[in-house]
């Protein structure tokens, strides 16, 4: 029954990978394992055995809730773009106002994290926006989905951080959703966790780290991203092949937007309240 239980928990922890606004890591805590997973990323040798075979059904899981669930996403996507993102936003949005508390947890907002906060902001604004005109659209292939798995492992590794928006504007999320829906092992799964791997080699200890020593300027380079991000999801962009698209949108579209907006930051606000229950 435990292991079934992990199963679940794993499936739920899908979301974040595929679900803008929504983080692997806040799941992970709200289920009551992201201590013992940050702990087993950064010392893996020192409970390998036990710890792998614990977090064995939750990475099956995982897989499990990736397929079953991106090709509702895709469809979701192809057809209401428009509704869909701004959702996503709402989300978004909604887990903000945790991310500022966990900012301020451990020590009082200063100067510099002020300074790390809007510098982040505009930076992030500048390069994501600018990125497709500068290099164009990425193309979808094993080297950017090893960039799509550190993304994603980063998002379980930094609660809060939700890597899917990021890949949005990269344009690799509807690319990631269809070989996802259709078990692409070779040319999509094998390159993401390449990437997952390669991230948690290089900043496990780092995040643990970072997030002991230098907790408040972490959270407030993480606002600034996701803020930033946040914004492009709804900003239309020209050269981005995933953009939004407000072509052919109606009063109808627009109420339906709106409605799930609210929808999408109540279930932020939720998440974020079950996060700080659970954590």
């Amino acid at each position: 029954m435990s292991w079934l239980i992990r199963l679940i928990k794993g499936v739920v922890i899908a979301l974040g990978f595929i679900l803008p606004g929504v983080s692997g890591g806040v799941l992970a805590a709200i289920l009551g394992i992201y201590e013992r997973m940050l702990s087993f990323l950064a010392h893996i040798r020192r409970n390998f055995k036990a710890d792998f075979f614990y977090f064995l059904p939750v990475g099956i899981g995982g897989i499990l809730g990736i397929g079953l669930l991106s090709r509702p996403l895709e469809f979701l996507l192809a057809h209401y773009q428009v509704i869909v993102l701004w959702g996503f936003a709402g989300a978004i949005v909604g887990s903000l106002p945790a991310l500022w508390q966990e900012a301020e947890s451990q020590s009082q907002r200063d100067k510099i994290d002020w300074s790390w906060l809007i510098g982040t902001f505009v930076a992030s604004l500048v390069i994501l926006y600018s990125m497709p005109y500068i290099f164009g659209t990425l193309p979808a292939n094993f080297v950017t989905f090893i960039l799509a798995g550190a993304l994603i492992a980063l998002g379980v590794l930094i609660p809060g951080l939700s890597p899917s928006n990021l890949l949005l504007i990269l344009g690799l999320y509807s690319p990631m959703l269809v070989g996802f829906k259709n078990f692409d092992l070779l040319n999509v799964f094998l390159p993401i966790a390449i990437g997952g791997i390669l991230a948690v080699l290089l900043f496990a200890k780092s995040m643990e780290h970072l997030l002991e020593h230098h907790h408040s300027r972490v959270f407030h380079f993480i606002l600034g991203i996701v803020s930033a991000s946040t914004v492009l999801i709804l900003v239309p962009n020209s050269k981005s092949a995933e953009s939004i698209s407000y072509a052919g949108s109606n009063l109808l579209t627009l109420v339906l937007a709106a409605i799930f907006t609210a929808l999408g930051l109540w279930l932020g606000l939720w998440m974020s309240k079950l996060e700080e229950r659970y954590k």
